[in-house]
């Protein structure tokens, strides 16, 4: 499969279905109900923003991870909440609008935030090597029509045909996570040298997104958040954007070892993510 349309269609074509399917199941009335609860939001994007990439600086030293495989833990660690994160959060019974909001929030900052920790990951791990920059009204420009416009969609959908559209938000939520399995697949069987990279990375992605999903529940329950909020607040700051991180690596780094973590990251975190969907999404109201 060619560079050129795995990069620039597959990638922003798995991102848009699963944002369809989630717009298809929210409303305004639920971001206005984020809106009044600040205190929510705060603690989700510290987790994100801080919490996270400490807890992979970490985990990086605990295993010592060769240097690009470091950086590519690091860079998974800078990016943004996903579309994996809203749809996983929304099937496990939490707060599907304030995962959305958080998503949106952090992908603007980490627009800031990922030159900068991988910067200063290169420098630390690789002994220095060129910054990279991430144009600023480019990247919102690409995050808009990738994440916004499909959710705005799926409500629009919802608010004109809402029968329609509580009908389609189940199949479009399964679709979707077909789809983006089969996209990670293709980066898993791009890379040569798979068993090798697993063997290095492995562990260390492994224990990144249990510590970080861990993390992220105690410290929302400790601020005396919902069990909504926690379950989010939990998978925010444990299922990554594994496919921007995906595109970075591989499309401005261009180094498919540096993507190796988040090819086994985006692998594992179906598991967890499906263990709390069992946990927490498939028991009764």
């Amino acid at each position: 499969m060619p560079d050129d349309f795995f990069k620039t269609l597959l990638l922003p074509l798995a991102l848009i279905t699963v944002l369809f399917g989630m717009g298809l199941s929210l409303t305004t009335a639920d971001f206005k109900r984020v809106l009044m609860s600040p205190r929510a939001k705060l603690v989700g994007l510290a987790c994100q923003l801080v919490l996270l990439p400490l807890i992979a600086f970490g985990v990086v030293f605990v295993f010592r991870l060769p240097g690009e495989l470091a950086v590519g833990l690091m860079l998974l660690a800078a990016c943004p909440g996903g579309p994996t994160s809203n749809l996983i959060s929304h099937l496990s019974r939490g707060d599907t609008a304030l995962s959305v909001t958080l998503t949106a929030v952090s992908s603007v900052v980490t627009v800031f935030t990922i030159p900068w920790i991988v910067g200063l990951s290169m420098t630390c791990f690789l002994g220095g090597a060129d910054a990279i920059e991430l144009p600023f009204w480019k990247t919102l420009a690409q995050l808009f029509v990738i994440t916004i416009l499909p959710i705005a969609l799926g409500m629009g959908v919802r608010r004109l045909r809402s029968g329609f559209a509580e009908a389609m938000a189940r199949p479009a939520n399964i679709v979707s996570v077909v789809f983006l399995a089969l996209v990670i697949a293709i980066a898993v069987l791009r890379e040569k040298s798979l068993a090798e990279q697993f063997l290095l990375a492995g562990p260390a992605a492994v224990t990144l997104n249990i510590l970080t999903m861990l993390g992220g529940f105690f410290v929302a329950r400790l601020c005396g958040l919902t069990k909504p909020q926690c379950i989010t607040i939990s998978i925010e700051g444990g299922i990554q954007n594994g496919t921007l991180a995906l595109a970075i690596a591989l499309g401005i780094l261009n180094s498919p070892t540096i993507a190796m973590p988040s090819v086994i990251y985006s692998l594992f975190m179906f598991l967890s993510g499906g263990f709390m969907i069992v946990c927490f999404g498939w028991r009764k109201q």
